[in-house]
């Protein structure tokens, strides 16, 4: 227990004279070492950086950095391959030998599949995070953890079933088309999808009919979980009708890729 003759302003306890001599504290010698290790650290941190700012330095690649850089050559690489599919379907439809009912079933495939552009009309449904100085707009509501304010994978999800589930012919989420192999896949509050990364706020289009479309966002229980906290902590939420829109065709590859059981006993 501290002896109130220590602290400044505080009346002496009983038996304790004003005036006499104080003793060293095991707590000043432990602060006059904590700043004597700090004046160690930064004469190192200075030695280290030989007098530049390490926290620029431009060979000190963050892991997001590398991440957006790889996110674009995939976009290239989406965009070269759209380029060379179409200039080799050319090709082959010079001469291929069909006729003109298999190119018509050929290209009713390729509008199911969603490798070829849909036109029609259609709705956005927009999600973003929350402020991040939300609180609970309604009472009888707990303050906000951080989960309650950014956008998960599952609300994602849920809005592309939804839209599905309204019967629509076609989805483009952000600037990619989904096809039946497409997973909607979120790594805390961003979007890893196709190979690509995005940042909210997400925009889900669909071509369809749009009272079906918003009929269906409003019964998926789902959808209306992600309501609640729209309207409790300020989760963004909006659905515009867009009129008659075109959606690109998916562009990336459409081999499966799967695993195969090795032959050798040590596997089983």
């Amino acid at each position: 227990m501290s002896n109130s003759a220590d602290f400044p302003g505080t009346r002496p306890g009983p038996g304790v004279r004003p005036g006499g001599p104080r003793r060293v504290r095991p707590v000043r010698i432990l602060t006059a070492s904590v700043f004597a290790l700090a004046g160690l650290l930064f004469f190192t941190s200075f030695h280290t950086a030989k007098g530049t700012d390490i926290r620029t330095d431009s060979s000190l690649l963050k892991l997001s950095d590398l991440i957006q850089e790889r996110s674009r050559k995939n976009q290239e690489l989406d965009a070269s391959n759209a380029a060379l599919r179409g200039e080799v379907e050319s090709l082959a439809r010079r001469d291929d030998g069909g006729t003109a009912a298999e190119d018509d079933k050929l290209a009713g495939l390729e509008k199911s599949a969603g490798t070829r552009p849909l036109k029609g009309r259609a709705i956005t449904v927009t999600l973003n995070d929350a402020p991040p100085n939300a609180t609970a707009k309604l009472p009888g509501y707990p303050e906000p953890q951080p989960d309650y304010l950014v956008i998960h994978q599952q609300d994602l999800q849920a809005v592309v079933n939804a839209l599905w589930q309204g019967g629509a012919q076609g989805i483009k989420v952000m600037d990619q088309r989904l096809i039946s192999t497409s997973a909607v896949r979120c790594v805390g509050n961003t979007l890893i999808l196709q190979g690509r990364v995005y940042s909210p706020p997400y925009k889900i289009t669909a071509v369809g009919d749009p009272d079906k479309l918003r009929r269906a966002l409003a019964d998926s229980p789902a959808i209306q979980n992600y309501m609640v906290y729209v309207n409790v902590y300020g989760l963004g939420w909006k659905v515009t009708d867009d009129g008659t829109v075109t959606l690109p065709g998916y562009t990336g590859t459409v081999d499966l890729q799967y695993a195969e059981p090795l032959d050798s006993p040590a596997a089983h």
